[in-house]
């Protein structure tokens, strides 16, 4: 008799895939790595901030020693950046770390967990992982239906998760919009709002829901370092919610989750309004020229407030797949998004103006 080790529904997660690196697709494809152009990931073009890789250079002399299990600095700063008590502040090791803290300390096997299709890889991923079921509510337009899924809320619900501006769709709901749903949901609901892009909104559109936390006990707001910032190597994210939530996560966190550069990194990150301001203007540019070339060769693409752009590689049903292959050949890594259920799809970073020029290109003589 076979014996299988561990639970069923652990068995049954489909690892998560990240972005092809660099050195895989040089090897995979026999291509000079210099020349490849990673734009797969959502990452920041402009790399890590000078600030952040001198408050680095300066930890390096106390990394024998345990980081701040408790993040003192790192608090304080955001503290005074958002205008939130420490006590409601958890740290992350990326806000990846905030969505499984926020599952693993509030659903129960067997509970439900509600979010949109085409939301973030790591919902179903979270949820799974505590052998929770889903509840996945169409998308509307690819965005979030929140109607829907207000009415898709169990007696067994506990946790929902709203990302704003969504990966990998790039919609975005208004923030009035947000509010009177969260508003909606009963009180021992949990509704975690994923806000990794949301620096790249334009001011107009901007909402404080940092400001809703304090009226929402069973709100948690997740922020990421990982895009705007540049530090997505370092894995730092931060969640914000009342004291209540922000003990209970605290209390699964790994003791010392966020390491020594990462919080030095993120303190002068959180200060460096210049390279913030540099990161959303080349973030604009670079949609500009991207979803320009994208008309003009007649491709429909989803308007995006985040720093990439989903586009329709085809009509066939494997569009996606053979319109990657065909740009990793020419040495450009974009994200397919199948695993989303959209195989027509394919989602492109906003990069560099040459690197964007040089992916343009390669699907210009794909598709030609």
């Amino acid at each position: 008799m076979s014996h299988s080790f561990g639970p069923d529904y652990v068995r049954a997660i489909a690892p998560y895939q990240g972005g092809k690196p660099i050195a895989e697709v040089a090897r995979e494809f026999g291509l000079d790595e210099s020349k490849i152009v990673k734009l797969a990931s959502n990452e920041n073009p402009l790399g890590i901030p000078e600030s952040a890789q001198q408050a680095m250079q300066a930890a390096l002399a106390e990394l024998a020693r345990y980081p701040d299990s408790n993040g003192f600095d790192l608090k304080a700063t955001i503290s005074k950046k958002f205008n939130v008590t420490p006590d409601w502040i958890t740290l992350g090791n990326g806000s990846n770390d905030i969505l499984e803290l926020a599952t693993r300390s509030l659903v129960r096997t067997g509970e439900s967990v509600v979010y949109s299709e085409y939301s973030f890889a790591v919902y179903p991923l979270a949820t799974q992982a505590v052998g929770a079921k889903a509840i996945v509510v169409p998308a509307k337009n690819f965005s979030h239906d929140l109607d829907a899924m207000a009415k898709a809320v169990q007696p067994d619900t506990r946790l929902i998760f709203v990302a704003n501006p969504n990966n990998p769709t790039g919609t975005f709901i208004e923030g009035d919009q947000i509010l009177a749903f969260i508003r909606s949901i009963p009180k021992h609901v949990v509704i975690v709002l994923d806000e990794a892009y949301t620096e790249y909104l334009p001011p107009n559109q901007r909402y404080d829901a940092l400001a809703w936390v304090a009226q929402h006990p069973n709100l948690i707001v997740s922020r990421s370092f990982s895009k705007a910032y540049g530090l997505a190597g370092l894995r730092i994210g931060f969640g914000i919610a009342q004291a209540e939530l922000t003990d209970l996560m605290n209390r699964l966190r790994q003791p010392f989750n966020v390491n020594s550069l990462a919080q030095a990194a993120a303190i002068a990150a959180l200060q460096d309004e210049a390279f913030l301001a540099k990161s959303a203007q080349i973030n604009n540019q670079g949609y500009t020229q991207i979803t320009n070339a994208l008309t003009q060769m007649g491709l429909t693409f989803i308007p995006s407030f985040g720093n990439f752009v989903l586009f329709k590689a085809g009509e066939a049903n494997d569009a996606g797949a053979k319109v990657n292959l065909a740009l990793l050949k020419k040495g450009i890594i974009v994200r397919p998004v199948g695993n989303y259920g959209l195989p027509q799809w394919l989602r492109v970073s906003i990069g560099l103006p040459e690197e964007n020029a040089a992916f343009l290109a390669a699907l210009q003589s794909i598709i030609g």
